[in-house]
């Protein structure tokens, strides 16, 4: 990526807050115990990238929820088409968020790992799946939305990575951008 000579430079975007509402500070990554990080990014940069990753693992794994629960719970003519498209997504996605958390290790912060900590972090509206199912168009209108509010979060975490010169941090967004916006391009298409 392009460097601006000013490492303070005035990118306009915000990261979420704690309550995964871009505009406000996010919330602070928890430190673990553990020697010296020397991996050439200063530990208030590793703990702005490991931040704004708990977001992106936030959304991340909310997305996968409510994908798979679509998987389970759709009807309609479009069932056999949506069933496996959803089984695909969520299979790709499980995998992708191991890469996310072991980054924020990576960094020396604990990654969240709980439903309370992701329901704190994500910017996505979680979905009940016994109690009711929205129609088959609604549940790809939804991961439409989904996969897009992703892409937004993890241009957050891109832009803060970009700052300190994390390359594999922006190497891991710049893949998880590209496959969110290929998977809300394919579901948006479906509603054409």
């Amino acid at each position: 990526m392009a460097k601006s000579s000013n490492k303070s430079s005035s990118k306009t975007r915000s990261q979420p807050t704690s309550k995964g509402k871009p505009g406000s500070k996010p919330t602070k990554a928890t430190r673990t115990e553990s020697p010296s990080i020397d991996i050439g990014i200063d530990a208030k940069d590793r703990a702005d990238i490991a931040a704004g990753l708990a977001h992106v693992l936030a959304d991340a794994y909310t997305l996968y929820l409510k994908t798979h629960n679509f998987h389970w719970n759709v009807t309609g003519p479009m069932f056999n088409t949506l069933h496996t498209m959803f089984e695909t997504q969520y299979t790709e996605q499980w995998a992708a968020l191991d890469a996310i958390a072991e980054r924020i290790r990576a960094l020396g912060f604990n990654a969240p790992g709980s439903y309370a900590e992701f329901a704190r972090l994500t910017t996505i509206r979680e979905e009940p799946g016994m109690t009711a199912a929205p129609a088959w168009h609604d549940m790809v209108q939804q991961l439409v939305d989904g996969n897009e509010a992703l892409c937004r979060t993890a241009r957050v975490a891109l832009d803060v990575a970009d700052d300190a010169d994390d390359a594999p941090t922006e190497d891991l967004l710049t893949q998880r951008l590209q496959t969110h916006e290929k998977y809300a391009w394919m579901l948006r298409s479906m509603l054409q």
